[in-house]
């Protein structure tokens, strides 16, 4: 596997030399969209996974089944309030290996019947090998004619939209509040390795995005702009008809998020389970994340009718759904037990993934209380 993340490493680095050779610098963002999602040597495009044991980091949906039987639970509640709709979509975009559409439906199939089959589940994939993972862990439970794959959002959706850890990965800018001014980050090539320069913003969406949120990143403070996420949260309150908005990710709101402690940012960088030091290392063959903007998620999601219902931890989200009897069921042998214990605590985690937020929006469906927000 080294061998074969080494020769791709190679072939995206070169790719990208040649691309700041013709035009010059490059953004960040556009460094990190390459390195992500290019369509032959992107991280997000290679053969293997990039999440579970063998990856680079382990989502929730990869820890434990009970995870997706809790957002079940949650879903099929919102499916309750709507009156009942048939058919009922769920639309999980960045679907990874399909590990919480297996969950959330064999639960439902099992215990909520009427639920399961006004289901109609889709996945928004846009990544060949993550779509085949995904197909085939579906396949295998018996629950491949409940599953379409798309690689763009459906029109007209009735029923809930959900991400988990996707926001986090979509390419960002990155700027340097120096002066009294924002300088954005541009990827130049020093001959032997890659460099950064500074300059002027690349679009005048940037400061426009700082204007919105009314704050700026403090003097001598690094900071990253999702202006991804801002066109991901638009298109997904034009998609929605009616029904719900469930993003969990890795984020802050953003008075804590653009703090004036928080020097570097959040961009972080991860390989074998790993932190990494640089976004330089490795092009491809690393996952690159930053954290997310919840207070920008919020007001734009208002911008296109997307109503806040709350904002939780994801610890406390999952504890308002039961995550604490997951492992008190009666009938459990020692090691299942043991097992559902382990994965209760990592669920949890307050320094992991119990951390992450979970923001709840509604459309054309008022102010109703959801039993993850503790209603």
């Amino acid at each position: 596997m080294d061998e074969f993340w080494q020769e791709e490493g190679k072939a995206l680095k070169g790719v990208i030399v040649a691309r700041i050779r013709r035009g010059g610098p490059i953004t960040f963002r556009d460094y990190m969209e390459m390195c992500l999602y290019h369509p032959r040597y992107g991280y997000y495009n290679a053969p293997r996974p990039p999440m579970g044991p063998g990856g680079d980091y382990l989502t929730s949906p990869e820890v434990s089944p009970i995870f997706g039987v809790l957002v079940g639970r949650q879903i099929y509640q919102m499916w309750e309030v709507m009156g009942s709709p048939h058919p009922f979509q769920v639309v999980e975009v960045g679907g990874g290996k399909g590990s919480l559409a297996r969950a959330l439906l064999e639960w439902a199939r099992a215990y909520r019947r009427p639920f399961f089959r006004a289901l109609q589940y889709v996945v928004v994939e846009k990544s060949p090998f993550l779509r085949f993972w995904a197909r085939r862990l579906v396949s295998a439970s018996g629950l491949g004619r409940k599953v379409f794959f798309r690689k763009a959002l459906p029109s007209q959706v009735v029923g809930c939209v959900v991400t988990n850890e996707v926001l986090d990965s979509f390419p960002v800018h990155r700027v340097l509040r120096e002066g009294g001014k924002l300088r954005e980050i541009y990827v130049g090539w020093g001959g032997s390795s890659f460099r950064e320069e500074l300059g002027p913003p690349s679009t005048p969406e940037i400061e426009a995005y700082f204007a919105r949120l009314g704050l700026w990143p403090g003097e001598g403070c690094y900071a990253e702009v999702n202006l991804e996420a801002v066109s991901f949260i638009r298109e997904v309150g034009k998609a929605l008809a009616r029904g719900f908005v469930v993003t969990i990710d890795y984020g802050y709101e953003a008075h804590e998020l653009y703090a004036p402690w928080r020097k570097d940012g959040t961009l972080m960088c991860f390989y074998g389970h790993r932190p990494s030091p640089s976004p330089y290392l490795r092009p491809g063959a690393q996952d690159m994340t930053s954290h997310v903007d919840f207070t920008t998620l919020i007001k734009v999601g208002a911008e296109v009718g997307l109503e806040t219902l709350g904002l939780i931890s994801q610890a406390q989200f999952l504890a308002n759904l039961g995550l604490y009897e997951a492992y008190r069921y009666p009938g459990l042998d020692l090691e299942e037990m043991l097992s559902r214990r382990r994965a209760v605590t990592e669920l949890s985690d307050p320094a992991g993934l119990g951390r992450i937020g979970v923001l709840l929006q509604g459309k054309g469906v008022g102010q109703v209380r959801l039993l993850g927000l503790g209603g």
